[in-house]
């Protein structure tokens, strides 16, 4: 069985390959996901790394704290996303009878 983990405050410069590199001394790793920026396809200082249950928790135990291109992560299991209610409201912002 598989477990997902969510990895924090990564470095802007922290590659998957780093951090499947870094995970793999402790289990399977199945896959390595950086989030990014939609625009600017940027990371935005977090990810997710799916790997075999023993393994996700012997990362979580040593890796949460320690340090990755000199910033201390932090690994815990993920939880489910909460979908988040933005409310109404025009993006545009003014009037729409402007030219």
């Amino acid at each position: 069985m598989s477990k997902k983990l969510y990895v924090g405050n990564l470095s802007f410069q922290t590659t998957e390959s780093a951090i499947t590199e870094t995970f793999t001394q402790y289990g399977t790793v199945e896959s390595v996901n950086i989030i990014t920026d939609r625009d600017s396809g940027r990371s935005k200082g977090f990810g997710f790394v799916v790997m075999d249950e023993e393994g996700a928790d012997k990362a979580i135990a040593t890796l949460n704290g320690s340090q990755l291109d000199g910033r201390p992560l932090t690994v815990n299991e993920a939880r489910p996303m909460v979908p988040r209610d933005f409310g109404g409201g025009s993006r545009g912002g003014g009037r729409r009878d402007q030219y």
